[in-house]
């Protein structure tokens, strides 16, 4: 597109959007940079990571498809320099199902004979301070089984972790959250550029207010306390549903309850509802506390 031709589009676009009828997005393009490093800037790696694969049962279905992007960021959640994006199709040596490929657009035949590159995986794995997934609790359960090195470093989630309500919007599918705060559409859907859109979403602040990396930083440096509300009584079930209990059917290490994770500054406050909700005002419930930080949360290991 020549320079008039874009003057021209830019001031139809403009003309349309002053009429508060309408909004006009541009195609999503990837950035090798968001901000200049300046001299003394203590600059961090990051590492984002998309997976897709022949179904949603981590223990079980497999990894047909795997993207990453690395880039710099700081402690204030700026984002500096962007790698290039790198994405590998993954044979799962069975067929992929049917249901897989119409959600994923992968078929057996993009895939067939195609394998990771796992040296250049762990090679990134190694050099980042953290990582990030839009859904860490399935990416990361679905990538600790492939890599244990992912263990030992600390995850942030882009969807859990920030707070998408305070930008104004009212869901957090990456698609939408390109539309409503970029203004933008991607019609790619590989995992690379996922990984990529991702992180534009991350990078862009929006009317001045802080970056959702920003805030996806401050969440994911807090202590999580999971909440188990063992022994209550069955007629409390629906009214720990509502309040954010979810059900865990119960492994060789912890028994079957119902739990909530809270920030560790609201345990107190969760305890005493807890205890007039679900426990008849029970002066010691059997409750069980356990706690855990970015390391571990999102993982298996605290499931």
């Amino acid at each position: 597109m020549n320079q008039t031709t874009r003057h021209d589009m830019d001031n139809m676009i403009q003309t349309l959007e002053a009429t508060g009828d309408y909004r006009v997005l541009r195609r999503f393009e990837a950035r090798d940079r968001y901000a200049p490093a300046a001299p003394g800037i203590d600059v961090r790696r990051g590492l984002i990571l998309d997976v897709e694969t022949t179904g949603l049962d981590t223990t079980n279905d497999h990894i047909i498809e795997l993207g990453l992007v690395a880039f710099e960021f700081d402690g204030a959640g700026i984002v500096y320099g962007v790698d290039r994006k790198r994405e590998w199709f993954n044979d799962p040596g069975i067929p992929i199902p049917d249901v897989a490929s119409e959600i994923t657009g992968i078929t057996d035949d993009m895939v067939r004979g195609q394998h990771i590159d796992d040296d250049a995986v762990l090679a990134e794995i190694a050099r980042a301070h953290l990582i990030i997934a839009h859904n860490a609790s399935f990416d990361r359960r679905m990538l600790e089984r492939r890599y244990p090195a992912l263990t030992q470093k600390h995850w942030g989630c882009s969807l859990n972790d920030v707070p998408w309500a305070r930008f104004g919007c009212r869901g957090a599918k990456l698609d939408y959250l390109l539309f409503q705060l970029c203004g933008a559409f991607h019609t790619g859907h590989r995992a690379g550029d996922d990984c990529l859109a991702t992180l534009h979403v991350l990078a862009t602040p929006r009317d001045g207010d802080v970056s959702p990396l920003t805030l996806l930083l401050e969440n994911a440096r807090k202590t999580t306390a999971r909440l188990s509300a063992i022994g209550t009584p069955i007629e409390t079930k629906e009214v720990l549903k509502a309040r954010g209990y979810r059900w865990f059917n119960g492994n060789s290490t912890r028994p079957k309850t119902w739990f909530r994770d809270v920030p560790e500054s609201e345990l107190e406050a969760e305890q005493a509802w807890l205890r007039e909700h679900a426990y008849g005002g029970l002066a010691n419930p059997p409750w069980r506390i356990d706690r855990f930080t970015a390391k571990e949360r999102y993982s298996e290991r605290v499931l």
